[in-house]
């Protein structure tokens, strides 16, 4: 846990972004598995696939974005929206993902 503040970042907001990344990394260890071993795979000893396991993980990122909306550091559910709808649109120019 950190105890003081960094670049004028209060403790509990260093530590919530440190969990944030940190769930950010295990999405991406997640979706590294899907991809090597097949959304449907079970670990030996887990009754979670893949992509639950990934999904579960997911989940974990967006409760951590959700605190760090909460301590009002300049970080917006509106602005993560507004940048949602920009990647969207970006998605829809650049690749061949079906945008709804």
């Amino acid at each position: 846990m950190v105890h003081q503040i960094v670049n004028n970042i209060s403790p509990e907001t260093i530590e919530t972004l440190v969990i944030l990344q940190e769930e950010c990394a295990e999405v991406i260890v997640e979706i590294s598995k899907v991809f090597r071993f097949g959304p449907d795979q079970m670990m030996e000893g887990s009754n979670e696939t893949n992509m639950q396991r990934l999904e579960k993980e997911l989940g974990d990122v967006l409760a951590m974005l959700k605190l760090l909306t909460e301590q009002e550091v300049g970080v917006t559910m509106e602005g993560m929206q507004t940048g949602a709808e920009n990647k969207l649109e970006k998605l829809k120019r650049f690749s061949n993902i079906r945008v709804k």
